[in-house]
């Protein structure tokens, strides 16, 4: 049975981009099977993507110390759509902080904690300026992911 992986990750950066692409690598990664990735932006997925789901995946900046207004958006639009279907889903999360994403952590896991939504490891906030190293982190975290779903981890 083919699960499916979505990741929501907002790209307004040829970095972030790069950041979005390491993961849909990751999660695409031929040492893991049957898992079908989905990328969007945070635009463009809604609570038909996430209901289809079996595991998700949030990337986002950090703006003025909080999520970007993108990623805050699909939370507005999907919230209430999938409260009660999708408890106990697991989840990553990437941040890109210039600053320390402390504050952009802290409002994700607010309200991906009131979705009861599960964390597969701590949010990952690539802080600073840009090291390459940042795009491996997060392809680590997309095979993480994909291979917790594949073995039924989580």
């Amino acid at each position: 049975m083919t699960k499916r992986l979505l990741i929501v990750a907002h790209v307004p950066s040829p970095n972030t981009t790069a950041l979005r692409d390491a993961a849909v690598r990751g999660a695409s990664s031929p040492d893991v099977s049957g898992i079908e990735v989905v990328s969007k932006t945070p635009f463009e997925a809604g609570p038909e993507d996430v209901l289809a789901c079996d595991g998700i995946i949030l990337g986002t900046t950090e703006n003025l110390g909080y999520m970007s207004g993108a990623l805050k958006d699909f939370f507005d639009r999907t919230y209430y759509g999938v409260i009660e279907e999708k408890q106990g889903l697991p989840l990553g999360v990437y941040i890109r902080a210039g600053l320390d994403g402390t504050g952009t952590r802290r409002a994700i896991e607010s309200i991906t904690g009131g979705l009861r939504w599960k964390l597969v490891q701590e949010p990952m906030i690539l802080h600073g300026q840009w090291q390459d190293g940042f795009t491996q982190q997060v392809e680590e975290l997309g095979l993480a992911m994909a291979a917790g779903l594949e073995a039924g981890v989580f």
